[in-house]
């Protein structure tokens, strides 16, 4: 498997958390972004890079 997931450092997914609740992120690699279940929120991936805005965050819906 490759070092990174997605282009994204995986030490680096193990730091980040959801700028809005500070919870847990999980990394959704077929929409290539990172999940906030807690906030409902997806941000996305962008070459390699987490776009960790909340303006830039997808709304998760059942």
């Amino acid at each position: 498997m490759d070092q990174r997931m997605n282009g994204v450092d995986p030490k680096m997914l193990e730091l980040l958390v959801c700028p809005l609740t500070n919870g847990r992120l999980t990394l959704n690699r077929e929409n290539n972004e990172l999940v906030s279940e807690k906030a409902r929120l997806a941000y996305p991936i962008r070459d390699g890079i987490p776009i960790m805005l909340v303006s830039e965050a997808r709304k998760i819906e059942d």
